[in-house]
């Protein structure tokens, strides 16, 4: 799980009118192209409002880092013959999203890359080449 310091947390925020967060994520569901895309069924997409201390994890991160979204799981690089199946999720977190993107796009395009990133972690991609590829 990685956390993320992202947003514009320094601008002011504007009163704007925001699509409902579940049609951002419908849309940024429809961009994923195939191959990837086969991958979603396989993953349940879920939206809460914020992240549990649970998810939160140990709190050893940098205060300024936000969770937009997370990934539970098996990646399917970690898959064996003998493994009963897993559940797996991408849970995003509407509030710390909203919250950090006011403006409709900028919030629309966060929505997108949090999918994204999350879902590569299905697929077995790491932070670190995420990193790499511009997708953090």
């Amino acid at each position: 799980m990685a956390k993320r310091r992202r947003g514009a947390r320094t601008a002011p925020h504007r009163a704007t009118h925001h699509r409902p967060f579940e049609e951002l994520v419908e849309r940024a569901l429809a961009t994923i192209p195939m191959p990837f895309a086969e991958a979603l069924d396989e993953v349940a997409i879920v939206v809460e409002d914020e992240p549990t201390a649970e998810q939160l994890g140990d709190g050893d991160s940098d205060s300024d880092d936000t969770l937009y979204g997370i990934y539970e799981g098996v990646p399917r690089t970690e898959w064996g013959a003998d493994w009963i199946a897993v559940p797996n999720r991408i849970t995003l977190f509407r509030l710390p999203l909203e919250a950090d993107f006011a403006d409709p796009d900028e919030l629309e395009d966060e929505v997108w890359l949090t999918v994204v990133h999350e879902l590569a972690h299905h697929l077995g991609i790491d932070d670190a080449r995420l990193h790499e590829l511009g997708v953090d």
